[in-house]
């Protein structure tokens, strides 16, 4: 699961992240929603290490990522929104390079990346070298390389940019499927489609502190707009047209 207490990150004088203090239980799928320079880039940083909170504790299943970052990254995956390979391998040699890292015996490496390639179909290229791949043709990839490990999280920034709608039909099934069988899935995204459609909870945050958590329903329920869009749910709280009441922080419990 993931735990953020009361964390708070500085860039000298501007705060990015306020007091952010959130729990997403093991088998989640999260959606975290915010206009642009909200800070939700800067809080996935922190979930994966990327960067250090100025203030407060970020535990990747029960583990500090400050003080025990190996135990924590070794459960952890994360996907990019820009998916960064080695030109001069080949996809396949890329998922060899990943199993690698992560000291999988190499039966159970192999049947790993043969698993990865039929998930995300990716038998017709495997074996071309990666500098030839399309952006989407990366993204899977990438995609495939943060599962071979089966981590107890992953966290996603924009995972559907750059696929075609099968693709995206993929990776939405597989999220779910991994969220059933116990993944705990942080998926950052300014598509709120996706988000309405395989999300079990939200967060809104807006300028650097978290807005809302709840279910779509429930913020349905706080901004009186039964029956309408997260598209327009969203725009409402952030753009300042709700009452005051409405723009106040709702927290739920997970499902």
């Amino acid at each position: 699961m993931i735990e953020l207490v009361d964390v708070t990150r500085k860039y000298g004088d501007k705060t990015a992240v306020n007091g952010l203090s959130l729990v997403i239980p093991q088998g989640e799928l999260f959606a975290f929603l915010g206009p642009n320079g909200a800070g939700k880039t800067t809080t996935i940083k922190m979930l994966v290490g990327l960067l250090r909170p100025s203030a407060g504790v970020v535990r990747i299943c029960g583990y500090d990522l400050v003080t025990q970052t190996r135990e924590a990254q070794l459960r952890l995956s994360y996907v990019p929104d820009q998916p960064h390979l080695y030109d001069k391998l080949t996809g396949r040699e890329f998922l060899q390079f990943v199993v690698d890292l992560f000291g999988l015996p190499r039966p159970l490496a192999a049947a790993r990346i043969d698993r990865e390639i039929a998930h995300f179909e990716l038998a017709d290229f495997v074996d071309d070298l990666t500098e030839s791949y399309s952006h989407g043709m990366k993204q899977r990839l990438v995609f495939a390389s943060a599962l071979l490990h089966d981590p107890q999280v992953l966290v996603i920034d924009e995972p559907m940019v750059g696929l075609d709608p099968r693709s995206m039909r993929v990776v939405k099934d597989l999220l779910r499927e991994q969220a059933s069988q116990g993944t705990t899935i942080f998926m950052s995204t300014h598509t709120l489609d996706i988000a309405e459609e395989i999300a079990d909870r939200i967060g809104i945050i807006v300028g650097g502190q978290l807005r809302f958590l709840g279910t779509v329903t429930q913020l349905e329920a706080q901004l009186e707009l039964e029956g309408t869009s997260l598209e327009r749910l969203f725009l409402t709280l952030t753009d300042g047209q709700a009452e005051p009441s409405a723009r106040k922080l709702v927290r739920s419990h997970p499902p």
